[in-house]
C-alpha cells in the first residue's frame, strides 16, 4: 500500500477545489452546506460549477479536517483562511476534538506542523493518521 497523498481537483472559472481524500473525516459539512455542490454518490462528487465562487469559498474555509481546499486562478494553494481565526476547542459528540485556529502541533517524532485552519484530532484511538482524526470513530462505534 502507497503513502503518496491523493490529491483531486475539480476546477471552474476562477477557481479551483482541492480535495484531500486522506484526510476527509466525513463530517458532512460540505454536503450539508451546498448539496448542489457536494454529491457522494456522483462521479465526479463535487461540482463547482454549481455554486459562486463565494460560496465555494465559504465552505471550503469550513472544512474540519482541511480536506478540502482551493485555489484561484494565478495563485497558490490557500490553506488559511481570509480572516484571522480567532482560537476555539470544540469536543464533537462521540467525534474528534476540534481545534480552530492557527497552532503548531509537535508529533511524536519530535517534527512540527503548523496547521492554519480547524483541525480534527483523534480521540477514539482507532485513527489511522494519529494524532489526527481520520474517521474512524464511526466504523467502530467511539461514545464519548
Amino acid at each position: 500500500m502507497s503513502d503518496r497523498e491523493i490529491i483531486k481537483e475539480y476546477a471552474t472559472e476562477g477557481l479551483t477545489v482541492i480535495w484531500k481524500p486522506k484526510k476527509c473525516i466525513h463530517s458532512e459539512i460540505c454536503v450539508k452546506t451546498l448539496p448542489e455542490v457536494y454529491k457522494p454518490k456522483e462521479k465526479p462528487w463535487i461540482l463547482p460549477d454549481n455554486a459562486s465562487l463565494g460560496a465555494l469559498k465559504l465552505q471550503i474555509d469550513q472544512c474540519p479536517s482541511g480536506a478540502l481546499g482551493y485555489k484561484l486562478e494565478k495563485e497558490e494553494i490557500i490553506d488559511k483562511p481570509t480572516n484571522n481565526m480567532e482560537r476555539k476547542i470544540q469536543v464533537m459528540h462521540n467525534g474528534p476534538l476540534m481545534v480552530h485556529g492557527e497552532s503548531e502541533i509537535t508529533l511524536s517524532d519530535g517534527s512540527t506542523e503548523i496547521k492554519s485552519r480547524t483541525t480534527a484530532f483523534c480521540r477514539c484511538g482507532a485513527s489511522a493518521n494519529k494524532p489526527y482524526c481520520d474517521g474512524q470513530h464511526k466504523s467502530i462505534g467511539f461514545e464519548g
